[in-house]
C-alpha cells in the first residue's frame, strides 16, 4: 500500500440625452434560466427579462458614471426583472437619468464620498465581531456587518472617519472563512494517522467530495487537508477486493475540477475516457509528485499481503508511500486512483491503480470537471455504434436491437443516451451473471440525456433504455471493448 504515517464605449455621454445603446444578447442558456427560477423564486419570463435588463444596464453603467461625474452616487437593480436604478446627489439629473431608461434617486452622498469612507475603515484593524463592510449605493452608506454593534461603532470612531453617519450597521451571524480547492494529487491526513493523496473531485447528488484509495481509510474516518484544515469523512470505502473510497467534504472545500501536476502545473479534468494498453499516462501524488509512463495491462488482479484486489490497471509509473489514492490521468481524462506496487521513484517500478469508473457507478458519483460537469455529446456523436427507438412513459427497450452482445476481452463499455427535451430517460448497462441480468452501471439523472462508462471483464452485456417519465424518440451511442 502506498499510504504513509503523518509526520508532520462609444460616445457614452450621449446616454443622458438619448437612450442606452442596444446590446446584442444571445438567447440565455436554459440552465441559467432554470437556476434563476429555482434560486430566486421567479418565473421563466422574469428570468429572461432579468438577464436582458442586466445586460443593457451593465453596458450603460460606465457611461452614466462618467457623465454624472462627482454627482454620481451608484447604480443597482431592483425587482424581479432587475430594473436599473441610478443615484445622483443632484435632482437636476433626474430627467436625464429617466431618459436613459433608468429610475433616478437623489441622495446626500456621492459614490466617491462613500468609497473614501470605506477606505478609511480599511486602514483600521477591525475587531473579530466585525465580519465585513462594503459600500451600499442602495442605502447610500457603508454597511458594516457585525455581531456586536457597540464594538463596531467603537472601531468606526477609532478610524477617524469624518462622517460617522455615512456608516450603517447590520446584525450578522456570518463567520467568513477561506475556501480551499480539492485538487487531485494533493495530500490529506486521516484521523488514524496516515497521509494519502486525493484522486478526483466527485459529487454524490449535491454533496461534494473526492475519490481516493480504499486502503487509506474505512467509513467514518475523518480527514484534514494538505493545510491541516478540517476536510471530510470517508463515506464509501472498499478494500480488499477493490481499492476505492470516497470522502465527503465540508463547506471549507470547493472543487475546480483539476489535478495538481506539480512541475506540470494545474491540469484540467474534462472526462474519464479509459486509456488502452501502451497508452501514455501520468500520476500525481503528495510524496513523489508528478511522474509519467504507460499502461501495461487492464483488469489486473493483485495479491497484496492485506488481501487480493481485482480490476486494477498495471502501469510502469513509479510511486512511493503517501502517493496512495492520488490521480492517474491521461491528457485531460481521469483514469483512476493509485493503489500500490513495487519499486520507487529512484530506481523505477510498477504501480497499479483502481479505475475510477467503478466507484462512480457503484457510488452514484459524478466526476467534477473543469468548468463544471461536461454535458453529454449532442446527438451522441463520436460513438462507434448508434441505435434509435421510441418510448412511451414507463416503457423500456433493450439494445442492441432488442438483444445483447458478447465482450470477448475486458475493457471499457461506454454509452450515450440522447432523449427529447422535457422527458426523463435513463440507461442501465446489464451483465449476465449466469442466472440473470445484473445492473453494473447506470445513468439516472432527472434529464433526457445520460452517459455512462464501465470497465468490465469479458462476458455478455445489454443496455436497458427506460422512459422514467415522458415519451419520445431517442438515440443510443455505444462503444464496446
Amino acid at each position: 500500500m502506498l499510504r504513509t504515517p503523518a509526520l508532520i464605449a462609444v460616445a457614452i455621454g450621449a446616454l443622458l440625452v438619448t437612450t442606452a445603446p442596444a446590446v446584442a444578447t444571445a438567447k440565455p442558456p436554459s440552465g441559467v434560466v432554470d437556476a434563476l427560477q429555482r434560486d430566486l423564486g421567479i418565473s421563466k419570463d422574469q428570468a429572461i427579462n432579468r438577464l436582458s435588463n442586466e445586460a443593457r444596464g451593465n453596458a450603460a453603467a460606465p457611461g452614466l458614471s462618467k457623465k454624472l461625474g462627482d454627482r454620481y452616487a451608484g447604480t443597482w437593480y431592483e425587482g424581479a426583472e432587475s430594473a436599473l436604478v441610478v443615484a445622483s446627489t443632484s435632482a437636476a439629473d433626474t430627467a436625464a437619468i429617466t431618459r436613459a431608461g433608468a429610475t433616478a434617486r437623489v441622495v446626500p452622498r456621492s459614490y466617491a464620498q462613500l468609497t473614501a469612507a470605506k477606505e478609511s475603515l480599511d486602514r483600521t484593524a477591525p475587531p473579530a465581531s466585525v465580519h465585513s463592510w462594503a459600500v451600499s449605493p442602495q442605502s447610500n452608506s457603508v454597511v458594516v456587518l457585525t455581531s456586536d454593534e457597540q464594538a463596531a461603532r467603537t472601531w468606526v470612531a477609532a478610524s477617524g472617519l469624518s462622517d460617522p453617519a455615512a456608516v450603517t450597521y447590520e446584525a450578522s451571524s456570518e463567520r467568513p472563512r477561506l475556501f480551499y480547492d480539492i485538487r487531485g494529487g494533493d495530500a490529506y491526513y486521516t484521523s488514524d494517522g496516515y497521509r494519502c493523496s486525493i484522486g478526483f473531485a466527485a459529487r454524490r447528488g449535491t454533496q461534494l467530495g473526492f475519490t481516493t484509495a480504499g486502503h487509506c481509510g474505512t467509513n467514518g474516518i475523518t480527514t484534514t487537508g494538505f493545510n491541516r484544515v478540517a476536510q471530510g469523512t470517508f463515506q464509501i470505502s472498499s478494500f480488499p477486493g477493490n481499492d476505492y473510497a470516497w470522502v465527503a467534504t465540508n463547506t471549507n472545500w470547493t472543487a475546480p475540477g483539476v489535478v495538481n501536476g506539480y512541475s506540470a502545473g494545474i491540469l484540467p479534468v474534462r472526462g474519464s475516457a479509459v486509456t488502452q494498453p501502451q497508452g501514455s499516462i501520468c500520476r500525481s501524488g503528495s510524496t513523489t509528485q508528478w511522474h509519467c509512463g504507460t499502461v501495461q495491462a487492464l483488469n489486473s488482479t493483485v495479491n497484496y499481503p492485506e488481501g487480493t484486489v481485482s480490476g486494477l490497471t498495471r502501469t510502469n509509473v513509479c510511486a512511493e508511500g503517501g502517493d496512495s489514492g492520488g490521480s492517474f490521468i491521461s491528457g485531460d481524462q481521469a483514469q483512476g486512483m493509485t493503489s500500490g506496487g513495487s519499486g520507487n521513484c529512484s530506481v523505477g517500478g510498477t504501480t497499479y491503480f483502481q479505475p475510477i469508473g467503478e466507484i462512480l457507478s457503484v457510488g452514484g458519483l459524478t466526476l467534477v470537471t473543469s468548468g463544471g460537469t461536461d454535458p453529454p455529446p449532442t446527438g451522441c456523436q463520436g460513438y462507434e455504434e448508434t441505435y434509435s427507438g421510441s418510448l412511451t412513459s414507463n416503457q423500456s427497450a433493450y439494445q442492441p436491437n432488442g438483444s445483447y452482445y458478447q465482450a470477448t476481452v475486458s475493457g471499457t463499455h461506454a454509452a450515450c443516451l440522447d432523449g427529447p427535451a422535457g422527458v426523463d430517460f435513463d440507461i442501465y448497462l446489464q451483465r449476465w451473471n449466469g442466472a440473470s441480468w445484473a445492473v453494473v452501471a447506470s445513468g439516472t439523472s432527472p434529464n433526457p440525456d445520460e452517459t455512462l462508462s464501465y470497465n468490465g471483464a469479458a462476458g455478455y452485456y445489454r443496455y436497458r433504455v427506460h422512459a422514467y417519465s415522458g415519451s419520445g424518440s431517442y438515440t443510443l451511442g455505444l462503444n464496446r471493448p
